[in-house]
């Protein structure tokens, strides 16, 4: 992950390119990424992704919370799999996550899914490692690298939140479906998690664009 002034000038560049996004920029301020994690909280990480998918904020909170207590804050492979599952399941976990989560942590022990590596690898290479485990898909794998790989070029197509935010700052309207937003931030290479941050940031109503405010962000 870059630094706070390198960020600051990535921000500064994508302003010079986008006159609009340079508006958002400057109401918001630089972009406030998060540092690489620690590879120890990778596991942990990546089941609080599962607990959050397709919920809102409030309920997956409080699930995730629940969850997250049975193992002092930092659940690890080796202790889901002794968890029994109904403990999970009055965690206010569903069969299907309840089954996502432990298919992560089998995959993680038996090495399919090589959690130690993955700083390593490159965007693709995550996203094709991490989709091998059932209820992890693209946008899962998008969050993981942006969040706790720090990475600074992913384009989360497949969230609704970036396509909200991105039609709300370039008066986009119908909002581009997730294949036809792909290409639109080409020209932001090689920060399009920066732009992608700013949208959820106009979505979250720190920066309404033209005083109106888009559609809460959701999958």
């Amino acid at each position: 992950m870059a630094t706070k002034a390198a960020l600051a000038e990535a921000a500064r560049e994508l302003g010079r390119r986008d006159r609009r996004l340079r508006m958002v920029i400057a109401r918001v301020g630089p972009p406030a990424l998060r540092r690489p994690r620690p590879r120890r909280e990778h596991f942990a990480a990546l089941a609080r992704a599962i607990c959050y998918q397709q919920l809102a904020g409030a309920a997956a909170s409080a699930i995730h919370g629940r969850f997250s207590g049975l193992y002092d804050g930092l659940p690890t492979a080796d202790a889901v799999l002794a968890t029994p599952e109904a403990r999970l399941r009055a965690c206010g976990l569903s069969a299907s996550k309840t089954a996502s989560i432990r298919d992560l942590a089998e995959k993680v022990l038996d090495g399919t899914v090589e959690l130690d590596r993955l700083g390593r690898l490159d965007d693709a290479t995550v996203v094709a490692e991490l989709v091998r485990v059932r209820g992890i898909g693209e946008w899962t794998a998008h969050m993981f690298l942006i969040s706790q790989l720090g990475r600074l070029d992913v384009w989360p197509t497949g969230d609704l939140g970036v396509r909200n935010g991105f039609a709300a700052i370039h008066g986009l309207d119908p909002v581009p479906s997730a294949r036809e937003l792909g290409p639109m931030a080409d020209g932001y290479r090689p920060f399009r998690s920066l732009v992608a941050w700013y949208c959820w940031r106009v979505v979250d109503v720190e920066a309404p664009v033209n005083g109106r405010r888009p559609p809460r962000r959701a999958r």
